[in-house]
């Protein structure tokens, strides 16, 4: 039987104007959205209050493309030329962040009993930071040009490429890929991310120049028609779609750039929202309570690590104590790539949704919480 349209409609639009006003509260609090759109989902989805009667297909296409609009936005910050920079100034603080933060969530998916695999997500989850309300943050406490800002945008940047391998490498290994197929996957990878450096650095500027159009339809048209059309390709090639949009962001620049950013940041701020809210939907939060404690413990540890990479990353550079300190309380908040990782690994392991879902919540509430904290 087709579904009511009109009972569809009612419902996405009260959930709508509900995303509405929890960001208002948590604008008005100071937080990120991101915990009281996941409180949302959980609310309304499966086992929920009041569970809403969307079709998973619908649920699945919007969050994705929530995805590739968050990740497009995120490579609207860097011109390849600055993200070239960055990374050969925050290969050190890259590593010191790896090397700290991804073992605790495979050491803990390992003492769970978690098949290697779900322990190797687990170990992206917490070692992935969010940059999106990292750098929303940053913007909102005009930390933008203080002396550590660089180090944690360095960091991001490491992490963001980093995500270019590895959910390449989780993709294949999922899908039953061999040994070859898996290196396959992994150059496929590399190549494509320093291609499209190559590209952005190179010949970014004439290539917006040649797309550059005063009107307003064409250049939003022809964005979100390339956001698309490179993400499923990156996923047709086993290579996150997307990593894809956050290549196109890279090499988007000149005036176009400064036109597609004030063109799809209202998309994106939707399409985030849903996406969010969309994975709450998922889960039903009676699972929630079975990993409240682990996610805590994980938190907490993963909190400090990430704390400690920061700083040290930043004394490196010639930071003193009070900055390297902010820096490190910066990058403690998780968020969409941490979501997109256990996305992945659902039907790997039942519970890696339900304590993704806490450790980020917890996560993108005390994140923001440390940033201000650490003055």
């Amino acid at each position: 039987m087709a579904p009511d349209v009109s009972s569809v409609f009612l419902e996405l639009g009260a959930a709508v104007v509900g995303l509405a006003v929890l960001a208002r509260v948590a604008n008005r609090w100071g937080l990120s959205a991101i915990p009281l759109y996941l409180i949302a989902g959980l609310a309304f989805g499966n086992g929920g209050l009041a569970p809403l009667k969307v079709s998973s297909e619908f649920i699945h296409v919007g969050a994705e493309i929530g995805v590739l609009l968050l990740l497009f936005m995120l490579g609207l910050e860097y011109t390849g030329q600055e993200l070239k920079d960055n990374l050969r100034r925050g290969i050190g603080g890259g590593l010191i962040d790896l090397v700290l933060n991804f073992p605790p969530g495979f050491i803990a998916g390992l003492l769970m009993g978690w098949r290697p695999l779900a322990a190797v997500l687990l170990g992206g989850i917490t070692y992935i930071s969010s940059s999106g309300v990292i750098a929303k943050v940053l913007a909102e406490l005009r930390r933008m040009n203080n002396p550590e800002t660089p180090v944690v945008l360095s960091i991001l940047v490491f992490e963001d490429l980093a995500m270019a391998v590895y959910l390449p490498i989780v993709a294949v290994v999922l899908a039953g890929g061999g040994a070859g197929k898996l290196l396959t996957s992994v150059l496929i990878a590399v190549t494509a991310v320093f291609l499209v450096l190559f590209i952005a650095v190179r010949y970014g500027q004439r290539l917006s120049e040649f797309a550059a159009h005063q009107l307003d339809e064409i250049i939003l048209l022809s964005i979100l028609g390339t956001v698309l059309l490179v993400g499923g390709i990156a996923q047709r090639l086993q290579v996150s779609a997307a990593i894809g949009a956050f290549l196109v962001g890279i090499a988007v620049s000149g005036p176009v750039r400064e036109q597609s950013h004030r063109l799809v940041a209202p998309l994106r701020d939707f399409f985030a929202a849903i996406f969010f809210f969309f994975f709450g939907l998922e889960i039903n939060p009676a699972s929630l309570l079975s990993v409240a404690g682990i996610a805590a413990v994980l938190g907490a540890v993963t909190a400090l690590t990430k704390i400690v990479s920061g700083y040290w990353a930043a004394r490196l550079k010639g930071v003193d104590h009070r900055d390297a300190l902010r820096a490190g309380g910066a990058l403690v908040a998780r968020g969409e790539f941490s979501i997109v990782i256990a996305g992945l690994g659902a039907s790997l392991e039942p519970r890696l949704d339900a304590l993704s879902a806490a450790y980020v919540l917890l996560l993108a509430v005390v994140g923001p919480i440390l940033a201000r904290l650490t003055k």
